[in-house]
């Protein structure tokens, strides 16, 4: 009697919905990989390697000469300039339209009031807006502003602005909704303002949160930036093509290293506002 009980007290009621839930995910996923003719098996064919060994092979040893460097240093600096930059003006398209969609700040939500249908009203463009903005890839945006601007780094902080802004925005609002809005509706039922609000009530309970969602945005803005390097928007994602077109791979592993260094860059500036905000 002993045993039944404890075999019945060892069985996991949920591990028939979870195998269910298991193959359901499989079932959906088999036609995925079969539109996209993945086939992991061609990784390991002997001519898959011997191609993949040939050109990791080019990328030794390290480009290190003096002239090159000094293009690494200028495109690395360029390419910090972009990201911080975008970063800046996604900030400023972010948190006027996450004030506006946070509904946590509406005075109206804390009772019947005269601006319920105002409120309403500008929510409604202010959500298109963040959904368009980061619906339309960065790489598309800065595509565009090649054509508007012109080839350089001002379309990479144009494109990064626009897209992150949006992103920025919505995650924004998000966290703020997210945390606790006690003190924010304390200070709305005294009477005071939506600024006053957010400031007192929301800023110092999300500030951690928000500081380590930003730099890690500003993280994936170094990566976007290279990547926009390849249409014309600066940085090292530009010299990077540029090397991959003379088929330099000392050059290329050279820039990838520094890539590396940036993302630990971006890693010790987070852990340390973490630790000065928290």
């Amino acid at each position: 009697m002993s045993g039944e009980t404890s075999a019945i007290g060892l069985r996991d009621p949920a591990a028939r919905p979870r195998l269910a839930l298991t193959a359901l995910i499989v079932v959906l996923l088999w036609p995925g990989f079969n539109l996209t003719e993945f086939d992991p098996s061609v990784l390991f064919d002997a001519r898959s390697r011997e191609t993949m060994g040939k050109f990791v092979a080019t990328f030794f040893p390290l480009a290190t000469s003096a002239g090159f460097l000094q293009l690494v240093i200028k495109s690395t600096l360029e390419t910090l300039a972009i990201a911080t930059a975008g970063m800046a003006l996604a900030m400023l398209v972010a948190w006027p339209l996450a004030l506006v969609i946070t509904r946590s700040l509406s005075v109206s939500r804390i009772g019947p009031g005269p601006g319920y249908a105002l409120g309403r009203i500008m929510r409604l463009p202010a959500r298109f807006a963040l959904t368009f903005f980061r619906s339309i890839p960065e790489i598309v945006w800065a595509l565009l502003f090649v054509r508007a601007v012109g080839l350089g780094p001002a379309a990479g902080v144009l494109a990064i602005g626009v897209t992150y802004g949006g992103m920025l925005g919505k995650v924004y609002s998000e966290i703020l909704e997210s945390n606790d809005t006690r003190p924010t509706t304390v200070l709305l039922e005294a009477g005071g303002g939506r600024l006053a609000a957010f400031f007192y009530g929301m800023w110092p309970v999300a500030l951690p949160e928000l500081v380590s969602y930003t730099v890690y945005r500003w993280e994936c803005a170094v990566r976007a930036s290279v990547i926009m390097g390849f249409v014309g928007a600066g940085g090292l994602g530009q010299q990077m093509e540029l090397s991959m077109r003379m088929l330099a791979g000392g050059e290329v592993a050279t820039i990838l290293f520094v890539f590396l260094l940036l993302v630990f860059l971006a890693d010790g500036v987070s852990a340390y506002l973490r630790k000065v905000t928290a």
